[in-house]
């Protein structure tokens, strides 16, 4: 029996790299194109365009996902047993916990174009992280969500 999810978040590129990327594409297409031909231009921006597909997939693919069970974030996954103290930080808070207040043992799920972050701590004697902090774009319903049954939000 599925376990019912009760968040999903995808961490998605935001569509200014898919800008950045056609850019990209048009320099490669023309820079090829002068000097070798419309063949070789079409050739080498197919490729191109290929690997900047693959790349977006792959790192916007990343997913946080929170059921009664397990919290997973990107490839990483910890039972809900294990979970602490959990912390929405936004602003000035987010940005020195991603900064000069990280803790190098912590596990880092972040992406440069998500400025939101939830911290959230953990109780396994056995894990190295003190905690792990997750970048997202709903730091509130994330953090509410990994709130235990019944436990008041601490917004």
């Amino acid at each position: 029996m599925a376990v019912p999810v009760s968040y999903r978040e995808r961490l998605s590129v935001p569509a200014s790299w898919w800008i950045v990327a056609l850019a990209a594409l048009a320099t490669t297409w023309m820079s090829v194109t002068v000097p070798a031909g419309p063949i070789a231009g079409s050739i080498v921006s197919a490729l191109v365009l290929i690997a900047f597909l693959a790349g977006y997939q792959r790192y916007g693919g990343t997913a946080i996902v929170v059921d009664a069970e397990r919290l997973r974030a990107g490839r990483a996954s910890i039972e809900r047993t294990y979970l602490g103290e959990v912390e929405a930080l936004t602003g000035e808070a987010a940005r020195n916990a991603t900064g000069r207040d990280c803790d190098a043992r912590a596990y880092l799920l972040l992406r440069p174009y998500l400025r939101d972050v939830v911290r959230v701590h953990l109780n396994d004697p056995r894990d190295p992280a003190p905690y792990w902090l997750i970048a997202t774009r709903h730091p509130e319903r994330l953090a509410a969500a990994l709130q235990p049954e019944g436990a008041p939000s601490s917004q």
